[in-house]
């Protein structure tokens, strides 16, 4: 009788955790994963903000069978060449192979690789990586879901949850964003610099790279064959600056004015001019001009700083 009691209290503990499953917040799941997806996007090019609405869409923020079950977490099934692990899952039709992971992190990689290795989304790498929407519309065109309105289920989580900011490189770190080669440079030559070191990227049409561990104004500059006050002029800096990891860096003059895409930029509290100057590729006196300010002025939070053309007298 104690044993047929007891068993039942387990079965009843067993039933109700089933029920007590933690779940999580699409708020919660993007706090959690937003640093790999950085990581991701700095690593390959794909938009953090595309990344991080495929992972929630397609895991259901963390909380599908399939992503629990097996850390698959972009609905990724096995296709011919998988030779990892694999999980059997009812999408499309019962019962269906999907690739498993030891782990979320594993998930993300092999997305990424996924996406760089076939031949039909190649065309998505030639968008500049604040094109969400581009890309958006590229999955799907290429074929990666099915659902017809799968492109603006991700527009949807990208602009609801602000998202877009992470392929800009606004953070409170300021962490640089790594734009996609466009098929090479204006001339149509590699973005790779001679000695295969790092990437380079256009930004506003110029040559920029990211600060690494290590780097100096010295390192940088043999390593492009420049002068080291050149690398300082072309990125407003004076030549007692430290250079900080993950900072945007050009390797060639900034321009007077933002791509025609940028406009306006609203300031932010953890931003500064300069910053903006870095990241639009503008020459920081040229930003100064453009804004009516006198050097060193600060705007206030939820001002237009103007990138292109003079601000409007009041």
């Amino acid at each position: 009788m104690i044993r047929k009691i007891l068993l039942s209290f387990i079965l009843s503990l067993v039933f109700l955790a089933g029920f007590s499953q933690r779940v999580y917040t699409r708020e919660e799941y993007i706090k959690t994963y937003r640093k790999l997806a950085i990581s991701e996007m700095q690593r390959t090019g794909i938009p953090a903000s595309i990344k991080l609405a495929q992972a929630s869409l397609e895991s259901g923020n963390g909380n599908s069978q399939l992503s629990l079950k097996s850390n698959n977490h972009f609905g990724i099934k096995c296709k011919n060449d998988w030779k990892g692990k694999r999980v059997y899952h009812d999408d499309d039709h019962r019962n269906e192979c999907f690739r498993r992971y030891g782990s979320v992190e594993e998930s993300f990689i092999d997305h990424s690789n996924f996406l760089m290795a076939n031949p039909r989304y190649g065309e998505l790498f030639t968008l500049d990586i604040t094109d969400y929407k581009g890309w958006a519309h590229g999955l799907k065109k290429a074929g990666y879901a099915t659902n017809p309105n799968y492109p603006a289920l991700l527009i949807k989580i990208i602009e609801e949850n602000k998202l877009y900011l992470y392929d800009q490189g606004i953070d409170p770190q300021q962490i640089a964003r790594i734009a996609t080669p466009k098929n090479g440079t204006d001339n149509g030559s590699t973005l790779i610099n001679p000695y295969i070191t790092r990437k380079v990227v256009h930004r506003n049409g110029l040559r920029s790279i990211v600060v690494k561990v290590g780097d100096s104004p010295q390192k940088i500059a043999d390593e492009f064959g420049l002068k080291t006050w050149e690398v300082f002029r072309y990125n407003d800096l004076s030549e007692n600056r430290r250079l900080r990891e993950n900072e945007i860096l050009y390797i060639e003059p900034k321009r007077n004015k933002a791509h025609k895409n940028n406009e306006v930029h609203i300031f932010e509290a953890d931003d500064n001019m300069h910053y903006i100057s870095q990241r639009y590729g503008i020459k920081l006196k040229k930003l100064y001009r453009l804004n009516r300010m006198g050097e060193n002025e600060k705007p206030s939070n939820g001002d237009a700083i103007y990138l292109r053309k003079k601000k409007p007298r009041n």
